[in-house]
């Protein structure tokens, strides 16, 4: 998918590595670290700890780390985070003064040495069977980050209809809002790669519950692949979560993402992997590279572009001149066809060429323009006066005339593919002479 980068961005934030599979028992380092977030858990925390760890040690196969993230608690909670991790030794305690989720996971997950990072909820809501195909993916290179989600076919969800409602309303909210196709935000079983971690974790800004969803929705924009995994869960009944506030804050936070992605605020070239790690990227024979994707999403683009230009132009028609209402209609339809085909269809992202790339797409307005005028005024040369619905059939066929030329002018000329980076050099053959010394012959002949 390809990206334009930010000016000014700083390379050692920038493009992400390859996937690649991690290596198994090298070094001390846990593969995984799980971290478990915990406010005035005095009663539940030890148990939680204690059956995880059990678990981890008979059936995960890697090494593992359990971390306790204690978010300022009042109550004896640390003393119980500090004799868990004095019995076991793969947990360890991590003690903040301020509370938020949000903001222990970006703490301890940004201090970890742990190529996979996990978290869940202390009441472990969450059957743990689903843990080792949660971070699988992860490991294995296939995913950037894994969830959990209670909201798939295969899940087996036992909760009362008030948390049933406010969890699917929210996650309707986000596929409206912010098109996020994940199914489940705040189910607290999720998992990240460190390298993802590393870089996604700096632009996400909330520092409590709506942590998760902004995550998720920088990286699912960003072209990060999640992987969703059904689980079984359990609700619990004595959760300290506040439904009202928690709700309220995460409108806010729909809110402040939504418009920060509107007006491309957000640096997510950073989030980028290399050319050719995507296959997509990949230069198949006969095979325009794109080029299906690519009419896809013009022609979805295309479709709400065509309707709100009629809608435009039905309304600019009841105080102008067909000529004036065609302009009008054509130019803001223009602007937002060229804004939503830049980010959607041909992928790039940023700002950088933003203004150039709508300079462009007025020069490709103004072709349609002299194409639907034409026909409007071939119109009114053949009838005086020409019905409104065969003003509109007229348009229609225009701009379809239209469209297929702006596709073209758009792939090759406005959004044009970068050019494949070279191969690299074929390794050499031993015994072969090395092109890059001269040859005997060529001794002989200068005498050097």
């Amino acid at each position: 998918m390809r990206t334009d980068s930010s000016p000014g961005t700083d390379p050692s934030l920038g493009v992400l590595p390859a996937r690649e599979h991690l290596p198994a028992g090298v070094g001390d380092a846990p593969v995984l670290d799980v971290v478990i977030p915990v406010y005035n858990e005095e009663r539940d925390l030890g148990p939680c700890v204690r059956r995880l760890h059990r678990h981890l040690v008979g059936t995960f196969p890697y090494r593992f780390r359990i971390t306790i993230a204690d978010n300022a608690s009042t109550d004896a909670t640390p003393d119980v985070a500090a004799s868990l991790a004095a019995a076991l030794p793969e947990v360890r305690n991590a003690r903040l003064e301020q509370k938020g989720r949000g903001r222990a996971l970006r703490t301890v997950w940004s201090a970890s040495d742990a190529p996979v990072l996990a978290y869940m909820d202390v009441d472990l809501s969450t059957d743990l069977n689903a843990l080792l195909p949660l971070v699988a993916p992860l490991i294995s290179g296939h995913s950037d980050l894994a969830i959990g989600s209670r909201l798939a076919r295969s899940s087996r969800v036992v909760r009362g209809p008030k948390r049933e409602f406010i969890s699917r309303a929210y996650n309707l909210i986000l596929r409206g809002s912010l098109q996020a196709r994940f199914s489940d935000a705040q189910c607290g079983f999720k998992a990240i790669r460190r390298d993802v971690a590393r870089v996604l974790l700096p632009l996400v800004e909330d520092t409590g519950w709506f942590f998760d969803t902004e995550m998720l929705v920088l990286a699912e924009r960003a072209g990060l692949r999640i992987h969703e995994v059904p689980v079984d869960w359990v609700d619990d009944p004595d959760s300290t979560v506040h439904i009202v506030k928690t709700a309220t804050d995460d409108l806010k936070g729909v809110w402040r993402v939504g418009r920060a992605l509107a007006v491309g605020a957000l640096p997510l070239d950073r989030l980028a992997r290399p050319f050719g790690d995507d296959p997509r990227d990949r230069q198949v024979p006969g095979v325009p590279r794109g080029l299906a994707r690519q009419l896809v999403g013009f022609c979805v683009v295309g479709a709400l572009s065509t309707l709100v230009y009629l809608l435009l132009y039905s309304g600019f028609r009841t105080f102008t001149g067909s000529q004036v209402a065609n302009a009008l209609a054509l130019l803001v339809s223009a602007v937002a066809n060229t804004a939503a085909n830049r980010r959607l269809t041909f992928g790039v992202r940023g700002r950088d060429r933003a203004v150039r790339h709508q300079a462009q797409g007025l020069v490709v307005f103004a072709i349609g323009l002299a194409l639907t005028s034409g026909s409007l005024a071939a119109l009114g040369a053949a009838s005086a006066d020409p019905a409104h619905s065969t003003e509109l059939a007229v348009l229609v066929a225009a701009n379809l005339a239209a469209t297929v030329l702006r596709f073209l002018l758009f792939r090759a000329w406005v959004f044009p593919e970068p050019p494949a980076p070279p191969a690299p050099p074929a390794p050499p053959v031993p015994g072969a002479p090395d092109a890059s010394r001269p040859t005997y012959d060529h001794e002989l002949r200068t005498g050097r």
